[in-house]
């Protein structure tokens, strides 16, 4: 099916509602990427994932399970039009995950785990047979908008139900540390070009200064400052990519000051100076 939809070689957005698909055939060279909430599935070959100073390997047949805004660097070192890697991607509607929550009642919060926004898990039977008939009602539009609902409703449901749910529980539960850090997260996103003042970030999630730190580390594997670097410095790499900016242009647009202090931070987070990464990454791109 995804063979199919994808034309052997590329990534689409489906008409089926927060569904992606990938065909990719020659390996990917390290890429921003921002995931949002979701749930990605590799059906086959592998990708690893960077995010902050943590490395997730996403192999096939398990999924990748992420419940905030997480900037990360995506790379594919493996895949050839004989051996290519397949992969699809749902996202996850948080409002909606709260609902089935409430619904199944599951009061029990685990103690959140050190990489509680992002975790590789096992593909269940029942998730599995969920996530194949919504990848079918791509060749079935009339179908779409009566049962892509339902069916992610009950793709949240075995998530929350299953073995790392606390992860998603955690994250809706009103009131809970993790729910007040997507709070913290959600503002950091608006307003990412902005100068941080933790003080104000603390307001927007409820907790103390100290508090704040712990419980955003714990979570992201970040600082709040490192998170907002990240954001930066992705967006950053976006515009010089896409929209073909200079380097000092970049970074007055997405909020620093200095521009030998970005040419810095960007080297150090992607491992060459901005042009020439990005002459690196088009030469790649072209190839």
């Amino acid at each position: 099916m995804i063979e199919a939809a994808t034309g052997r070689g590329s990534i689409v957005r489906t008409s089926v509602p927060g569904l992606s698909l990938s065909w990719i055939t020659s390996p990917l060279p390290p890429t921003s990427y921002l995931y949002g909430p979701s749930l990605c599935v590799c059906v086959r070959g592998a990708k690893r994932i960077d995010l902050g100073g943590r490395t997730f390997v996403h192999p096939a047949n398990r999924i990748l399970l992420t419940a905030i805004e997480m900037p990360t660097i995506i790379t594919i070192e493996a895949a050839a039009p004989d051996d290519p890697y397949i992969g699809l991607q749902v996202d996850l509607n948080l409002e909606i995950a709260r609902q089935v929550i409430a619904e199944i009642e599951l009061n029990h919060i685990e103690t959140p785990h050190e990489d509680a926004c992002m975790a590789i898990d096992e593909l269940t039977e029942p998730l599995l047979d969920a996530v194949v008939r919504l990848v079918r009602l791509v060749e079935s539009p009339r179908d779409i908008p009566v049962l892509s609902g339902l069916i992610q409703r009950e793709i949240l449901y075995r998530i929350a139900a299953g073995p790392n749910g606390e992860r998603l529980r955690q994250i809706v539960r009103l009131g809970s540390p993790s729910h007040r850090i997507a709070k913290a997260i959600a503002w950091l996103r608006d307003h990412y070009t902005e100068k941080l003042r933790i003080e104000q970030l603390s307001d927007q999630a409820g907790m103390g200064i100290s508090t704040l730190h712990r419980h955003f580390q714990q979570l992201t594997t970040m600082s709040p400052i490192q998170y907002q670097k990240h954001l930066r410095l992705h967006e950053a790499r976006r515009l010089l990519l896409s929209e073909g900016v200079d380097a000092a242009t970049a970074a007055i647009r997405v909020g620093y000051e200095s521009v030998s202090q970005f040419n810095r931070e960007y080297r150090r987070l992607f491992g060459e100076p901005p042009m020439r990464d990005i002459k690196g990454l088009k030469l790649g791109r072209a190839a």
